[in-house]
């Protein structure tokens, strides 16, 4: 029986960490694990989009993995995101990531071609098969992935004991019901309506703005669970306001983000890899005003 308490809470997604040649660093990826361990949150979300996975090869998740596990040593609940466009690259990683211990991995359906359910169903629990004694969590994201998770799919998929919930990045909030009438647990994914999803019975949020701001998200999901919803209103008012202006800037949020960590935290973990965009001098006032406004929401709500 999988212990659901270690899936409630703040889950960052942890982004990809380079040097200035681009490439992994060690270094960088034990700095921002150690950014986290003390800032109240539950776990980290390995290898997914804002860990930049689609770009990296099979070696380099599994480095980037191994040292996350070896610098948090058990302190936080680790899902790792393990899906490849093809199955075997993927059972490769849910293999690597049972074998380094990690609590959950977690898949996109496979994206490019448009299968049919029974396909990423097979796809799925191909996957699980390579990591028997790890739970397994669906990802739905169709506004990337190019397909949506079913009721139909998602109690397939139901039949694998392994299969626990859902990290549902889809916008209506009502999906989230949907999933949990189902038996899953379904983790919030948007991170401009984490508080929809917590009332609406989210275990939690994985997010990939969480760690520009992770204080702010664990108070409003404390502020949920107490039910000081104003509070927690207000709090997600600003943490909207700081994305809008996070994604304002010519580069990618992830960018903008990474330069963020830098300023305010001291923990540099490089830029972005191509093709995303990197961050032009003209960037830098706006990512100075986002530093701003992340310190005014701190001194007002901590």
């Amino acid at each position: 029986m999988t212990d659901i308490t270690k899936y409630q809470g703040i889950f960052p997604a942890f982004y990809a960490c380079y040097d200035k040649e681009g490439n992994i660093s060690v270094d960088a990826t034990r700095a921002l694990a150690r950014y986290y361990l003390d800032k109240g949150v539950k776990g980290l979300y390995v290898g997914g989009s804002s860990g930049e996975c689609i770009y990296q090869s099979v070696a380099e998740r599994k480095l980037l993995l191994e040292t996350v596990m070896e610098e948090v040593k058990g302190k936080l609940t680790v899902i790792a995101h393990v899906a490849c466009n093809n199955t075997a690259d993927s059972q490769e990683l849910a293999r690597h990531a049972e074998s380094v211990g990690v609590d959950a991995i977690a898949s996109i359906p496979p994206i490019y071609f448009k299968l049919p359910p029974y396909a990423i169903a097979k796809y799925w629990n191909d996957m699980s098969a390579a990591a028997p004694n790890t739970d397994f969590i669906i990802y739905n994201i169709p506004q990337l992935a190019g397909v949506a998770l079913s009721v139909p799919l998602l109690k397939e998929m139901l039949k694998n004991p392994r299969v626990i919930g859902v990290k549902n990045s889809s916008m209506p909030t009502q999906d989230i019901q949907m999933w949990k009438d189902e038996g899953a647990i379904v983790f919030n994914g948007p991170d401009e309506q984490l508080i929809s999803g917590l009332v609406m019975g989210a275990v939690g949020g994985i997010g990939g703005t969480y760690g520009a701001m992770p204080e702010l998200y664990v108070e409003l999901y404390r502020c949920v669970k107490a039910g000081e919803l104003e509070k927690a209103r207000q709090i997600q008012n600003d943490c909207c306001r700081i994305i809008y202006r996070m994604c304002a800037t010519h580069g990618n949020m992830y960018a903008t983000i990474k330069e963020i960590l830098r300023r305010k935290e001291n923990v540099d973990i490089g830029s972005v890899r191509a093709p995303l965009a990197e961050l032009v001098p003209e960037d830098l006032p706006i990512v100075d005003e986002c530093i701003e406004m992340i310190r005014a929401a701190y001194a007002k709500y901590l």
